[in-house]
């Protein structure tokens, strides 16, 4: 199974964006969007950033995944 995050941008460096989470942060890749700016929240998946959403969105979807116990 894959699984998709929903993590928001904390920085940008070039190609590369650092996005957090209740306190986790990754290095991710932000070479598949445009435009994307510091606190845009984005869905990562294997180290990419591979969409944008709202931070709406962004709260139903880990509220999803808390319910099934994914995270």
């Amino acid at each position: 199974m894959c699984l998709a995050i929903p993590m928001k941008v904390v920085e940008i460096e070039g190609n590369k964006g650092i996005v957090e989470y209740t306190g986790i942060k990754r290095e991710v890749g932000l070479d598949l969007l445009e435009d994307v700016k510091i606190d845009d929240w984005v869905i990562i998946h294997t180290g990419f950033a591979i969409s944008k959403l709202n931070e709406e969105e962004a709260q139903e979807t880990l509220s999803l995944l808390k319910e099934g116990g994914f995270i």
